[in-house]
């Protein structure tokens, strides 16, 4: 049966990385932007990163250029501008499409396993954040305005 273990994504420096690897692990997949409204949502991303990384969450952030030009940087500037902006820790892939002929094969599941509000399946915004269980199945979909400190229960029930 498909899961999102079953896809693999490039990193910030181009190396494939096959999401086979966080199997066990809780993941919270989220398509970002470096200069979009919600971009301070990193800080709570971390937060969360810090304190559930070491009972199995993995949180995976995909720098996306689709809305509105928000995140216009290579994938180096992208890694040095969370770093020094918001102290993430966790994983910041390759820039990536979410929406069109162009998406990625796994945001092309994660749509198909999770609608959105009125069970659209394009992703409208930043910050559209995918919450996957420990087998690789998809369990929840949260809107951008989502904050992501609001999910921390939804976390916890899964860990």
């Amino acid at each position: 049966m498909a899961n999102v273990h079953q896809y693999k994504v490039k990193d910030a420096n181009g190396n494939d990385i096959d999401l086979s690897q966080y199997r066990g692990k809780v993941l919270l997949v989220v398509n970002t932007a470096s200069q979009c409204g919600f971009t301070p949502q990193y800080k709570e991303l971390e937060q969360l990163h810090q304190k559930y990384k070491d009972k199995g969450l993995v949180i995976l952030a995909f720098p996306c250029n689709q809305f509105g030009g928000q995140e216009p940087g290579s994938d180096n500037e992208i890694q040095q501008f969370c770093e020094l902006n918001y102290g993430v820790s966790f994983p910041v892939m390759a820039k990536l499409a979410v929406n069109g002929p162009e998406a990625s094969p796994l945001f092309e599941y994660l749509k198909d396993s999770a609608r959105g509000l009125m069970k659209t399946r394009a992703i409208k915004w930043n910050f559209t954040k995918f919450l996957v269980n420990k087998d690789g199945d998809v369990v929840k979909r949260y809107a951008p305005r989502t904050k992501p400190a609001s999910i921390a229960q939804s976390i916890e029930d899964l860990l």
